[in-house]
């Protein structure tokens, strides 16, 4: 079900560029396919009959692909939380129990959505590590160290482990970075990083996808809320 659902993601975000892509050839660039007024904006744009055409049924292969989006979040939801329900019936888990309890946990972290949830207690949490660098290893985010003879040096991160966790976690510490800015993690960047841009901060936040990722394989194992996070509203 996660993949189905990344790749309707990539779907909508294709159509979107698209959709915008044609209008700004026309010199509107500031049209938002997924704002409330689109449907009224594009009636009123003044665009030549066959774009506006071409647009229409973008716009409707988009709205398809918003629906189902919506439809697998439902199903994704009622997997983690299990209150939740898909058109008015508790659905039956895709996953199985121990990875749903899992899931269900990771949840309750703010920043940390059903998607998420699922992908990570399906691809990572699901496993037995013996202590974080074994978390680390497994998604490729740990250290690679060489050394020959007198000399020692880090290669930088190994990317010998799970890619698609590893996007997830990198993709998660960008959220977790908005949503608990408070916590030790999303500090300790700051601190390292400050405003610089470019590859130093693309560094940092590999680093902090690792700690992430740590940090949350022991509130798995413990309970224990990555220090400063908050949980979420119940």
């Amino acid at each position: 079900m996660t993949f189905e659902y990344e790749r309707l993601v990539k779907e909508r975000t294709s159509h979107r560029n698209r959709i915008k892509a044609l209008l700004f050839a026309q010199g509107v660039r500031d049209f938002d396919p997924m704002a409330r007024d689109r449907l009224e904006r594009l009636a009123a744009l003044p665009i030549p009959p066959r774009l506006k055409a071409e647009l229409g049924r973008e716009r409707r292969r988009l709205a398809r692909i918003v629906a189902d989006i919506a439809e697998i979040e439902a199903e994704m939801a009622a997997s983690v939380v299990p209150c939740k329900k898909v058109n008015g019936e508790t659905a039956a888990s895709p996953i199985p129990s121990h990875e749903q309890a899992k899931a269900a946990q990771l949840y309750k972290l703010k920043s940390i959505g059903v998607h998420f949830s699922a992908v990570l207690a399906g691809e990572v949490y699901y496993r037995t590590f013996r202590n974080g660098r074994g978390v680390g290893q497994y998604i490729g985010l740990a250290p690679s160290p060489f050394q020959s003879g007198d000399r020692a040096r880090d290669q930088g991160i190994a990317k010998a482990g799970n890619k698609r966790a590893r996007k997830a976690m990198i993709e998660l510490a960008r959220l977790w970075r908005r949503y608990q800015p408070m916590s030790a993690i999303s500090k300790w960047f700051g601190e390292r990083v400050g405003d610089k841009k470019g590859r130093v901060k693309r560094i940092a936040i590999v680093a902090m996808a690792r700690k992430l990722a740590v940090a949350l394989w022991r509130y798995l194992e413990t309970g224990l809320v990555p220090e400063g996070a908050v949980l979420k509203r119940a």
